[in-house]
């Protein structure tokens, strides 16, 4: 999947813990505990959750297409609990 002609998978992750830490996660990694759609117009960016290391961390998938967007949520959403690895490795199509 790109976004503009760059890759958007796996997203950057960005640690939730707060305050001065500098906990870093990147590639596809940790399980996925929640996706959920921007509620801001286009419906275009898609924000997961993850777990890795007992720590939560949030990504964002942006999209050109909302139709595409709002399918990849679907298969997302079916999917927390999973390893963000297992994602990564799915086949998807994009049907224009």
């Amino acid at each position: 999947m790109t976004y503009r002609g760059l890759p958007n998978w796996p997203p950057v992750w960005t640690w939730r813990g707060g305050g001065a830490g500098d906990k870093r996660a990147r590639g596809e990694v940790g399980i996925l505990r929640d996706a959920f759609l921007s509620r801001i117009e286009p419906k275009s960016r898609l924000f997961l959750i993850i777990e890795h290391e007992n720590e939560e961390y949030m990504g964002c998938l942006l999209f050109s297409d909302t139709s595409f967007c709002g399918q990849i949520y679907e298969l997302l959403k079916d999917s927390c609990g999973w390893h963000i690895t297992d994602i990564g490795s799915t086949n998807v199509a994009h049907q224009v």
